[in-house]
């Protein structure tokens, strides 16, 4: 079992990078190519999109299938193929159905990662090791970033696809190294250590809306994320539009002091998931946000940018822990964990995928300080939101009713 977990840490390691594709990259190198805010904003869009559309499904197949680990390898050559036909030609067409198959693919690499954490660990473990798949997960995109804006810095934006590239075969020979008799199949889809291994009848979007804790926590996401998602790419599109810097470096920067800052949110995630519940840890990470968004509007020093990149891992490194877990926890014994973190990573993608169209638009039409300050009353909305619903997800998040 040692090596099992072993090898889940190096994928959650080397996948960090892969599953959002060149991630804020992507911006600054369609806008080095001559692209429009908008422009970038539209083909981001469609791939987030395609992943929305997709999240369900692929959650479902999660909970049916026993190649989970296969599906962790589809998803990283996808990724890999996708971004090289980039490079090789960042026009509208190419850019579009490469961000169609990098959105499809990323979709399944969250419920999939869940579903193989939770056939190793159980139930009883799952928190504290979502805190070290989180942490992992974060390590390695400071890992690539650092390695993305050196080469970026000394070779080009170009190189950064080779990097993505050299990381998607590291996360296919991690996933391979799970022994697959280490996972169980019915634990892992949230059917109980003592469930009888039978199939679970085929879940929809229904498994979302009979529950009222879940339905809440995917609306409050899908906020928070179309406040959120626009606002690192928006950064480093800033910067270039203004001429500070070496936007390759820039970029970087700001992942790395994001992705430092989430590795101890994430572990301690999951220490005051095992002692407090989730409800706080949502209401800090939806805190962060909206002062995430007033700080970018005005700050336009390079340096000034540490602490909103401070803000952004408070609130991706608490809720990178909080929502697997609080959706096992919500759907424990249901046989759904999987298709019900699926549904509300469908309504998530809602607002990130809209995310970047708005933000686009927005700075285009009003300039980038209005663009941010917008974003972030979209995610003082989501914090209201929870606040007002702690009725309903606080038994939940303290495990003491059912959905």
């Amino acid at each position: 079992m040692g090596s099992s977990l072993g090898a889940l840490n190096a994928l959650n390691f080397f996948m960090a990078d892969v599953r959002d594709g060149l991630g804020p990259f992507l911006g600054v190198f369609l806008q080095g190519q001559g692209w429009q805010p908008a422009e970038i904003g539209l083909v981001m869009t469609l791939g987030g999109y395609a992943g929305m559309l997709a999240t369900t499904p692929l959650g479902m197949l999660v909970d049916g299938t026993r190649s989970k680990r296969g599906l962790m390898v589809a998803a990283a050559l996808a990724v890999a193929i996708a971004s090289m036909g980039i490079l090789a030609a960042p026009n509208f067409a190419v850019t579009a159905l490469s961000q169609v198959m990098t959105g499809v693919a990323g979709a399944v690499v969250m419920p999939a990662i869940a579903g193989i954490t939770l056939g190793l660990v159980r139930q009883a473990g799952f928190a504290h090791q979502l805190g070290r798949n989180e942490a992992f997960n974060h390590a390695g995109n400071v890992f690539a970033a650092l390695l993305g804006g050196g080469f970026g810095y000394l070779f080009g934006l170009q190189a950064i696809f080779f990097l993505l590239a050299a990381m998607a075969l590291a996360s296919i020979a991690a996933a391979l190294a799970i022994d697959p008799r280490h996972i169980d199949h019915v634990a892992a889809r949230g059917g109980g250590d003592g469930a009888d291994g039978a199939a679970p009848p085929p879940a929809s979007l229904a498994v979302l809306y009979r529950s009222r804790p879940l339905l809440v926590l995917a609306v409050v996401l899908m906020l928070f994320h179309l406040g959120n998602a626009a606002m690192l790419p928006l950064l480093g599109q800033a910067l270039v539009a203004r001429g500070a810097g070496d936007p390759s470096a820039f970029t970087a920067a700001t992942i790395i002091v994001a992705q430092l800052t989430m590795i101890p949110m994430a572990l301690l995630a999951a220490r005051l998931a095992e002692t407090r519940g989730y409800w706080v840890l949502f209401v800090a990470a939806l805190a962060a946000l909206p002062i995430r968004g007033v700080l970018a509007a005005f700050v336009t020093n390079p340096w000034g940018l540490v602490p909103i990149q401070v803000l952004d891992g408070v609130g991706a490194g608490l809720l990178g822990v909080a929502v697997p877990g609080l959706v096992a926890r919500i759907l424990a014994g249901s046989g759904h964990v999987n298709a019900g973190l699926g549904a509300v990573m469908t309504l998530q993608a809602v607002g990130a995928a809209s995310s970047t169209a708005l933000a686009g638009m927005l700075a285009q039409s009003f300039g980038y300080a209005e663009a941010f300050l917008a974003l972030g009353g979209i995610a003082a909305a989501g914090l209201l939101l929870w606040l007002l619903a702690t009725s309903v997800v606080g038994p939940a998040c303290r495990g003491t009713a059912p959905a």
